[in-house]
């Protein structure tokens, strides 16, 4: 199935599967960097299709994903989002991540961070807009931190 045909198809699959759940809503799709972006709107049921730690929307997407891949979709890649949750949570992060740089910069000295995957893409991609300061990511599984440094900038 072609790039169109995988969106429209994941769009309907998240709703059928919420509908199981009683959530009888249009699901928003489009697809961003070859990911597939689906957005619910918001419900009674947040919480639970959230989960704790995100957990049921990283298990949302992971079935959604599941059934692209078992019907040979060219996109596979899903992201799912319940009320802006993720948004919302991104700009939470990039809040935080000026502050981080902003003392990298001052002090010199780098930093670590423990961040979930997710949140380690937000401030890579933050931390582009900045000449002076480079990251990236060490260690394998949940240990995996992000390091935010200067880059030390010869004087002519």
């Amino acid at each position: 199935m072609n790039k169109d045909e995988s969106i429209r198809f994941a769009a309907k699959y998240l709703e059928d599967l919420l509908s199981f759940f009683g959530i009888n809503v249009a699901v928003y799709s489009t697809i961003d960097d070859e990911v597939i972006q689906l957005s619910v709107p918001s419900t009674s049921l947040n919480s639970l299709l959230i989960g704790k730690n995100a957990d049921n929307l990283r298990a949302l997407q992971h079935v959604v994903s599941m059934a692209l891949a078992a019907k040979n979709a060219e996109v596979v890649r899903v992201n799912v989002d319940v009320a802006d949750y993720k948004r919302q949570r991104a700009d939470r992060i990039a809040d935080k991540a000026e502050g981080w740089i902003k003392k990298v910069r001052e002090t010199g000295e780098s930093m670590t961070i423990n961040l979930s995957p997710a949140d380690r893409r937000v401030v890579h991609k933050l931390a582009e807009d900045y000449s002076d300061i480079t990251t990236h990511s060490e260690g394998e599984g949940k240990e995996r931190k992000l390091i935010i440094s200067k880059i030390d900038v010869a004087e002519d």
